[in-house]
């Protein structure tokens, strides 16, 4: 056992500034990274155009920024590496609306106390730039163009220990060049470059924003994600979302600004996340780069030392913001949107590409309802109506054929469709045949069209109830009906769940749960939704109270709401196995290219592919 430290009063004083500056510099400066941080936000808020970035030793035995920005006075070189000396606020009013990167006005002082630095500046109108020497003071002239150079050598060379934790120089390069990425994909108008060792890494010119997405997050990026635009009260919400398909393991390509500032918080990345709810699979992650613009005044960006998080005055009304722009810009049947300017390719082959070729598919082209739906066979005992009890179809009148339109019968019942033209396609094809009672073949103007019927019958049905759910009177859409369990289903409770059980009583009646206090220590499910009887009740619970612990209420009533609803949807989905006539193929493929998110089922997995004729040729290796 460790002897008890003996107690001996020590006095209060005052600590050294260079201690204070070097405690600071432990909040700010954890890695390289963040100098690279630190120096391309003020290298920003100059104006500057041209940013370059060198490094050796990934960043540690040098970090040299460059930018071609206002410059800083001669007079003013001192005082920039001083604790709390900034141009960037000057008042409590400014700091409460901060509209520029840095304001706090720490970043020099510190990086100043645990590396050698040295700051080289030139305005507009001085003849000649100067070099501050941070260690010794001296200031000299020296030669430069309009703008700021800040070298940062031996990074925590008076801090040896710090210098222990850091990781392999090409680990610290990654974490530098992520640094600048992410202020790249939000500054199109400023041109990076990032050099190591002497050797060009990265470089991104200037450009529009679709350019500069594509640039630094791939051109597959911009092809695999549809474009977001909303706007409601005093918040805009700008950028792109990926499709579900472009969805990853790891949330390692999320991309959030506030104001042009990068952040990582938790209102933003679950309102992201609870966007693609409906149709993402499984633990995946979505990709994205959305840009919120909102009145400075009403976030506080003075809440984390690396400035990486951010506090809302209204979190509530940024989610619905943010929660909405993303859904809708999902919404959009992709066989409706593909051809828009501002939608990308999303049609992706479920064949491989040949060796050396990467996989690349046409977009399906929308076009004009067909004159006629007629069936080449017919099926006995399986009538149109009855199918179509569970999606009516609203056909255009069909004309009589002419003659020359039917090459004629296949047999009794059969009738010929024309065949397909400029006005008569449609996205997503005509069928041809039922595949081993589970797949749809419809052919279209680009190739081979693959359908699930059951994954596509489901979300036509679930968007149907959530569309009648919305369009009751407010007490039905409130209303889940439940079911009292015989047995009420205990289980141990910690004191957070039984208050939010409490707090959240009417919210869970509204959720179809009657979820009480059995005692201090044990809640007891009562009652839950008829729709899920048979599912665990007590993971149900746990569940539905650490949504409520943990999210607005609202939300987690319309989530679960929707969760309820997809489970009827699964149940009340044609199955596989069911013979189905072409004209009830038809009608499916028709109900998919009229409903929203129809390109992946209630559990995220896609509902249709396409193969392309080109993609076809090269399998039998046609024109070869």
């Amino acid at each position: 056992m460790t002897e008890p430290i003996p107690f001996s009063r020590r006095p209060i004083l005052e600590l050294p500034d260079e201690l204070i500056s070097q405690i600071a510099a432990g909040e700010v400066v954890e890695r390289p990274a963040s100098v690279v941080r630190e120096l391309v936000d003020n290298a920003l808020d100059a104006g500057a155009t041209q940013i370059t970035v060198r490094l050796l030793a990934g960043g540690v035995r040098l970090i040299s920024v460059e930018d071609d920005g206002m410059g800083i006075l001669p007079q003013e070189l001192p005082i920039a590496f001083k604790r709390h000396a900034t141009s960037k606020i000057s008042s409590l009013i400014d700091l409460e609306s901060v509209g520029t990167m840095g304001f706090r006005g720490e970043a020099l002082a510190a990086i100043n106390s645990i590396a050698d630095c040295c700051l080289l500046s030139r305005t507009a109108d001085q003849a000649s730039a100067y070099v501050l020497e941070g260690r010794t003071g001296e200031l000299r002239p020296a030669a430069r163009a309009q703008g700021t150079t800040v070298e940062v050598k031996e990074l925590f060379y008076s801090t040896p220990a710090r210098r222990k934790f850091l990781k392999a120089d090409a680990t610290e390069l990654a974490h530098c060049v992520e640094a600048v990425r992410r202020h790249a994909l939000v500054r199109p108008g400023v041109a990076f470059a990032i050099w190591h060792e002497g050797r060009l890494v990265e470089q991104w010119r200037v450009g529009t924003l679709e350019q500069r997405l594509g640039d630094v997050l791939g051109h597959d990026f911009i092809e695999r994600s549809v474009a977001v635009e909303h706007r409601i009260g005093n918040i805009r919400v700008s950028g792109r979302a990926g499709i579900p398909d472009a969805a990853r393991t790891r949330a390692d390509q999320q991309f959030a600004y506030v104001n042009g500032r990068f952040v990582r918080d938790k209102v933003i990345s679950h309102a992201a996340r609870s966007a693609y709810e409906d149709v993402l699979h499984g633990q995946r992650q979505p990709v994205y780069a959305l840009y919120i613009e909102i009145d400075p005044a009403r976030v506080d960006v003075n809440v984390h030392p690396t400035k990486i998080e951010v506090r809302f005055r209204d979190s509530r009304e940024v989610h619905q913001a943010l929660r909405h722009a993303v859904e809708n810009a999902l919404a959009i049947p992709r066989s409706q949107g593909a051809a828009s300017a501002d939608l990308p390719e999303f049609a992706h082959s479920i064949l491989p590409a040949p060796p050396g070729q990467a996989a690349r598919s046409e977009p399906v082209k929308p076009a004009a309802w067909p004159q006629q739906a007629m069936p080449l066979h017919a099926h006995a005992g399986h009538r149109v109506a009855d199918f179509e009890a569970l999606w009516p179809v609203q056909r255009p009148q069909q004309p009589t054929p002419s003659p020359s339109a039917a090459p004629g019968p296949v047999n009794d019942a059969a009738q010929s469709e024309p065949e397909p033209g400029n006005d008569s396609n449609w996205p997503l094809g005509r069928a041809l045949a039922q595949l081993q009672g589970v797949y749809i073949l419809a052919e279209s103007a680009q190739g081979l069209i693959v359908v699930d019927m059951h994954a596509a019958h489901e979300r036509i049905v679930y968007e149907r109830l959530k569309n009648q759910w919305a369009a009751t009177g407010p007490q039905q859409a409130k209303a889940i009906a439940s079911q009292p369990l015989l047995i009420p289903a205990t289980f141990a409770a910690t004191p957070a769940e039984v208050s939010c059980a409490e707090v959240n009583a009417a919210t869970l009646q509204l959720l179809g749960l009657e979820i009480t206090p059995f005692s201090s220590k044990t809640l007891a499910v009562r009652a839950v939704p008829s729709a899920l009887v048979q599912g665990d009740a007590v993971e149900l619970a746990r569940s539905v109270l650490a949504e409520l612990a943990q999210h607005d209420a609202s939300t987690v009533v319309q989530r679960a709401q929707h969760d309820i609803l997809a489970t009827m949807a699964c149940h009340g989905a044609v199955r596989a196995n069911r013979k189905l006539t072409l004209e009830e193929m038809n009608a499916l493929l028709r109900q998919m290219e009229a409903t929203e998110r129809s390109d992946q089922c209630n559990h995220g997995r896609p509902t249709w592919r396409q193969v392309t004729m080109k993609e076809l040729d090269s399998l039998f290796l046609r024109g070869r």
